[in-house]
This record gives C-alpha cells, sequence and structure tokens, in this order.
C-alpha cells in the first residue's frame, strides 16, 4: 500500500448517492460525483401508478444500484486516479431504510407480480405509516418489563425494522411470507457488492433493538402477533460484522458496475449519521455531530452509560469501539425549509430572488438575517415530519404561533429555522440531564453552509460550533471505514486522527442574543409538552379525522 493508495466511499441519502475517492494517507477527497435516485421518493403512487395512503414513504432499489454504476466510475475519472490504486470501498446508508428480498437478495418489488404492491417496496427511513405498530411494540414492552426497552430511550420508533416488519404481516401477509429475508439498506448494497450478507452491528443495534447479543424474545414476538413469533429466526437473524471490518470482496459483476478491481476490500455497511463522526473526528466522549440535511440524526459517543429519554438507541460500541455510542433525531429540519419554500413562498419573492441571482432559500435567509431576535413575533414546532427525539411520535405535527397579517414570508421562515435549533436544544438538555455531558457540538451535511442559521444554532445552544471540513462527511467517513478494513490503519481512531477534518469553533454564541432565545425557546417548551405531553391530543384527533375523509 503506497503513499497513492486510495479507498472509495459512497453515501447513499435520501434523494440522491455520493462517490468520493479518497487518499488514504491523509484524507484529501480527490474526486466527487452524485447520482440523484431515478424515481426519488415514492410517497404518492408506486410508478405504475398505484396510489399509497398517508405517510408512506418508499424507494426503488434499482436506484441505489444505480449510483455504483454511475457516480462511483465518474468520481474515479475525476479524480485521476487509475482502479488499480484503489484498495478497498466502503458504503453508509440512510437508516431505518428496510427491504422484503427473497433469499438471494432479489427485492421482492423486482418481482413481476409485486409491482403493484406497496409493500413489497423499500420503506425508506421517513416511511411514518407503521405508527399503531411501534405503540403496541413499545406498550408490549413496557407491560413485559423488557429490559432492552431502556436502551432505546423507553420508546420504540416507527421508523425502526421491527414496526416495519410488523406492518408488512398485519397488511400483507402473503408477501411477509415470500419474505425470506428482512434486510436493511446498508446491508443489501453490501451484498450486492460482494456477495456477501453481512448484518451490520449499527443498524442492528440501533434499528433492530439487538442488545447484549440478543434480539426480542420469541415469546415476546408472539405476544405481539402469533405470526410474528419467528420473525427473527426466520427472516431477520444473520452473522454480526462490526463496523470497520471486511464483509468480503468486490465481485467480478460489481467490479463490471464500479470499474473497480475485482476483489478488493467491501467493508460492512455503516449509518450515514455515525460514519460521520470519525470523519469529523469526533472520537473523543462528548463529543456530539449533528449531521443536519432533509433531517438531522445526532450522535455522540461517551463514556458515560445512561438512559436518555426519547434516544433513540444506545449501543456498546455502535459507533466506536469501547465507548458507548448514543443517536438521537429530529425527523424534519431541512425537509421543513424546502417544504415551506414549495408551498408557501409568494411568486413575487421568487423572481425577486431569481432577479438577484440567488435561491429560494438564499434570499428568505438574507431577509430573516437582518431581523432581531424575537422580532418575528412567531414560534413554531419542528413536527412537519413528527417528532423522532425526545417524544418518539411520528403523529405529532407542525405549528406555528403568532402569525397576524402582517406576517412576512421571511418571518415565518425565521421561525422554522429557530425551531430546528430550540429542537436540537431540548435534545441535549435531555442529554445532560440523564448525566450524559455534552461537551461540544460539531455540525456537518448541507445545511452548513447556511451561516444565519449555524450561528442560531450557536446561540441557543449557547455552544461554540464546530464544523467538519468536508463537503461530504458521510462518504469520507464510508471511505475511512474502508481504509481501516483493507488494513491500511489499525483502528478507525488512527484513520479519523489521520483522515478527519474539522474546524473547531466556527460559530460562537452571542450572549446577548442567547439570552433573547432563551425567552423564544421557553415559549417553544411550553407549546413542545402541551401538544407532545398529553396536555392537548388535537394533532393525533386531526390525523384519525384526516384518514377517515380519506377512507
Amino acid at each position: 500500500m503506497g503513499l497513492t493508495s486510495c479507498v472509495v466511499g459512497v453515501d447513499f441519502g435520501t434523494l440522491s448517492g455520493r462517490a468520493v475517492v479518497v487518499r488514504v494517507r491523509d484524507g484529501a477527497e480527490l474526486g466527487t460525483a452524485v447520482h440523484t435516485y431515478q424515481h426519488a421518493v415514492l410517497d404518492r403512487e408506486l410508478p405504475d401508478g398505484t396510489p399509497l395512503p398517508p405517510d408512506w414513504a418508499l424507494q426503488v432499489p434499482g436506484d441505489y444500484v444505480d449510483v455504483l454504476r454511475y457516480a462511483v466510475p465518474e468520481a474515479l475519472d475525476r479524480a485521476g486516479v487509475a482502479p488499480e490504486q484503489v484498495i478497498g470501498i466502503g458504503t453508509d446508508f440512510t437508516a431505518c431504510t428496510v427491504l422484503p428480498t427473497l433469499s438471494d437478495g432479489t427485492p421482492l418489488c423486482e418481482l413481476p407480480e409485486y409491482t403493484a404492491r406497496p409493500h413489497a417496496y423499500v420503506k425508506l427511513w421517513r416511511h411514518h405509516a407503521a405508527q399503531a405498530q411501534a405503540d403496541r411494540i413499545t406498550e408490549l414492552a413496557v407491560e413485559r418489563k423488557e429490559q432492552w426497552l431502556q436502551r432505546y430511550g423507553g420508546k420504540i420508533s416507527s421508523e425502526w425494522e421491527f414496526a416495519k416488519a410488523l406492518q408488512l404481516l398485519e397488511e400483507d401477509p402473503e408477501l411477509y411470507h415470500r419474505t425470506d429475508r428482512w434486510v436493511e439498506a446498508a446491508d443489501w448494497i453490501v451484498w450486492r457488492l460482494c456477495g456477501t450478507y453481512v448484518r451490520n452491528a449499527c443498524t442492528a443495534g440501533y434499528k433492530g433493538q439487538y442488545q447484549d447479543g440478543a434480539y426480542p424474545s420469541r415469546d415476546y414476538l408472539a405476544a405481539l402477533n402469533p405470526g410474528f413469533a419467528d420473525f427473527v429466526t426466520d427472516k431477520l437473524d444473520q452473522p454480526i460484522g462490526q463496523l470497520g471490518a471486511a464483509a468480503g470482496r468486490l465481485t467480478a459483476e460489481a467490479a463490471s458496475w464500479t470499474g473497480l478491481p475485482e476483489g478488493i476490500t467491501v467493508c460492512v455497511g455503516n449509518v450515514d449519521a455515525h460514519v460521520t463522526a470519525p470523519a469529523a473526528t469526533a472520537v473523543e466522549p462528548g463529543q456530539m455531530v449533528a449531521i443536519m440535511g432533509t433531517s438531522t440524526c445526532h450522535v455522540m459517543s461517551s463514556d458515560q452509560q445512561g438512559i436518555v429519554p426519547g434516544m433513540c438507541g444506545v449501543v456498546d460500541g455502535g459507533i466506536l469501539p469501547g465507548l458507548w455510542g448514543y443517536e438521537a433525531g429530529q425527523s424534519g429540519v431541512g425537509d421543513i425549509f424546502a417544504w415551506f419554500v414549495r408551498t408557501a413562498l409568494p411568486a413575487e419573492d421568487a423572481e425577486r430572488a431569481a432577479a438577484a441571482g440567488q435561491s429560494p432559500h438564499e434570499y428568505l435567509t438574507a431577509l430573516a438575517a437582518g431581523q432581531k431576535v424575537g422580532e418575528h413575533g412567531l414560534v413554531a414546532l419542528d413536527w412537519h415530519s413528527g417528532n423522532r427525539s425526545v417524544l418518539v411520535d411520528h403523529d405529532l405535527s407542525g405549528v406555528l404561533v403568532g402569525l397576524t397579517l402582517s406576517t412576512r414570508p421571511e418571518d415565518v421562515y425565521r421561525a422554522l429555522l429557530e425551531a430546528t435549533a430550540f429542537g436540537t436544544r431540548t435534545i441535549i438538555e435531555a442529554f445532560e440531564t440523564a448525566g450524559v455531558p455534552v461537551d461540544e457540538l460539531i455540525i456537518a451535511g448541507g445545511l452548513t453552509k447556511n451561516a444565519l442559521l449555524m450561528q442560531m444554532y450557536a446561540d441557543i445552544t449557547r455552544r461554540p460550533l464546530g464544523v467538519i471540513g468536508s463537503d461530504q462527511g458521510p462518504a469520507l467517513g464510508a471511505a475511512m471505514h474502508a481504509a481501516v478494513a483493507a488494513g491500511a490503519y489499525a483502528d478507525i481512531r488512527a484513520a479519523a486522527h489521520a483522515m478527519g477534518k474539522v474546524r473547531r469553533g466556527v460559530h460562537l454564541p452571542d450572549a446577548e442574543r442567547a439570552a433573547a432565545y432563551d425567552r423564544l425557546y421557553a415559549e417553544y417548551r411550553l407549546l413542545h409538552d402541551h401538544f407532545g405531553r398529553g396536555g392537548n391530543d388535537v394533532m393525533h384527533r386531526l390525523r384519525r379525522i384526516r384518514a377517515e375523509a380519506r377512507a
């Protein structure tokens, strides 16, 4: 492995996949390419026009293979790197993004008889139609005093493996019984690359309720639904691959897709957020990384094991070996800003933005930046896609308080930006109240480009903000894990120190603004607890009314 050795990282996001070619010795990103999924997110209808119910979010697995076919060769070409210089490939995925397959990995949606069956497709992380199943999973675990529940903050999410699988069983039992393997997309893509199905430790722990070497018991699953009793043994259980380990070698078929040499190391799969922590050199206890894009995932390693209400999970070695890995998150962040621009921006503002050579987001951000804290007279709840942490309830919905006839688009836009920062502060406070300190906040993801938003997060959380030194944090992290799997580094900490990138203290909190935000945050928390903790169940009632009307 000479100084010119390289690795490839591929990040499979919500709407596209990104490939980056990285130099092993120093983490230099030599070439990058992005491929947009042809089918994007199926949330209204299947490709054949079959309508979908509310809260569904599906994808087409062939779109993921296209990323390997197009983005990887393009990144390699842009890097000017010869294929024989590449010693390994690593991948990361959104999670929990999961699909039913045959025993050989063929997705059910690729079988002609199932193309019109919604449950045959990939269920994306933001598929929230399994909330009823998630509620039952939690309620039964509470009733039976299942010890694993506390590792997930006391609630199981509708986004996770068991809730989505139970929904499949109860809504399309024929397809459930046709399913041989219930596979995380993070593992499916590795299966396609190396021909070996290895279940990665990260999704097994955080999304599959795998704790201390075991899944929920057969008795527990049978109590949920008798037909679910053998779900683990029949469809889920698989050898666990550790993060940074080799899953296998690149097959001839995958080599033909990617242009990479047959036989190079293929790394065990990983989750987009968790793989980003070492890319941002967050390898010490108390360094929280917030990966901000369509949603936000908060990950942190700690030497303290605590029970944080509403966290997405704590897994021993879930991010870094030897430390407890924590995950929390917000289901909607960039998605909320995009929704507002798509549905509520007046035509004249869109025209002014275009005339100024700005995107609508840049235009609204510039106007919002001219305001003092609280000048808009608004406060919002960032629940347009439900609440992941700390309430773990995807049937909650957005709120905006304070509208008047003089409220302007930039006022609402700023209130939505602030609401997401208030949501992150709520998460941080939950950690610290549980005795798990958060010493540093590092931001990764596309939203780091919005300086106003970053300053809000610094002011509202009262913490200096570091920023990852890469535009492709997850792909870089995946490449770093590939370097470890290929033997270039002893472990991911060593790879992080050599290949990771971070700029610390980029945004510092301002005491005056922070004090002003404290007043707005107090109002946010009142609304948060009123609508989220039983003060008024109107959001759930409205969902039921909507479902009845649509039925």
